[in-house]
């Protein structure tokens, strides 16, 4: 399976979650930059109201794609140290990555939010919106997140991720939603016809014409 882009694999979950749609208690949240993309289709189908959490990747630092962990939008560190230690990672050597995420993450908050209000995610039904999971490690932070500010239930909806990546989320999710899990996964963009970086002001602007 394949998706034509991030749009058309946003459709295709919007299809299988159509429990939620209207409900009044539940909000679709997009993780930026690409997963907004995404999101932005589910909240549309459902009629639900978008927002953000932002969570950024602790890449290797000699592999910055492979993510060895990643920094909850409250800025706490949650670390996989089964991959930190197939590639011979230490703590001590993530630090100054760490601080930079940090850094990452207070300004796109600030991008992105700018004039929204705070997000209330108490007592709600979150549905956490990616473009996929590769080592899920900014999912598991987005689910950190979204448990810490009151989530009722916490929905994750990704396109594709491998299987031993969706046993973990599922064990730290509510439901679980995946429409692809291949026997060989050779990355997310590698599911995608179209798989081009999202930019700010993407992700500005759907978050504006969700409102």
């Amino acid at each position: 399976m394949s998706f034509i882009d991030r749009a058309d694999a946003g459709r295709k979950l919007a299809s299988l979650l159509g429990k939620y749609k209207d409900m009044q208690d539940a909000i679709v949240i997009g993780l930026p930059r690409g997963g907004v993309v995404n999101a932005y289709e589910v909240a549309k189908e459902l009629n639900l109201p978008l927002d953000i959490i932002v969570v950024r990747k602790i890449g290797a630092p000699m592999q910055p794609e492979l993510a060895v962990g990643a920094i909850s939008q409250e800025g706490d560190v949650l670390l996989d140290h089964a991959i930190m230690n197939m590639v011979g990672v230490k703590e001590q050597d993530l630090q100054i990555i760490i601080e930079d995420e940090k850094q990452e993450a207070q300004r796109r908050l600030e991008v992105y939010r700018h004039d929204r209000s705070p997000l209330d995610l108490k007592n709600k039904i979150v549905i956490l919106v990616d473009d996929g999971l590769a080592t899920g490690a900014t999912m598991r932070a987005a689910i950190l997140s979204a448990r810490s500010m009151g989530a009722q239930k916490v929905v994750v909806a990704i396109p594709v991720s491998p299987k031993d990546t969706l046993v973990k989320i599922e064990q730290e999710a509510d439901e679980v939603i995946c429409l692809y899990v291949p026997e060989l996964f050779w990355g997310v963009g590698g599911f995608y016809d179209s798989f081009l970086q999202t930019q700010d002001e993407e992700v500005i602007d759907l978050l504006s014409k969700s409102k």
